[in-house]
């Protein structure tokens, strides 16, 4: 398993509404394509306009496969459009966990 870890900075005084928005309108459609959703967060201290998100896949492929499909989907392109404007700078990570983590 692999862990993909997404952290995106929003501007300031609008992490609310970029997550309505993803709660309405983009949510189903994330879940749908990517499958395994680990969690939704955002920071309480520290930069506390970002909103972090992890998705769980069996392996690098099956990641590729799905996010290619999520991002040929025309509903999660409108959403795209949608949303971009909220976003000051994105971070991806992939995370492996090690033999003794509960999560495997």
């Amino acid at each position: 398993m692999i862990v993909d870890e997404r952290t995106y900075a929003i501007h300031p005084a609008h992490v609310r509404e970029y997550l309505d928005l993803y709660v309405r309108e983009g949510m189903e459609l994330q879940i749908h394509h990517l499958g395994h959703l680990i969690g939704w967060f955002t920071t309480d201290v520290g930069t506390v306009n970002e909103v972090v998100h992890m998705w769980g896949f069996e392996g690098l492929g099956e990641r590729e496969r799905r996010r290619a499909a999520m991002e040929a989907d025309p509903e999660w392109q409108k959403f795209r459009a949608r949303t971009s404007g909220f976003v000051q700078s994105m971070r991806s990570r992939i995370l492996r966990p090690t033999a003794f983590s509960p999560l495997r």
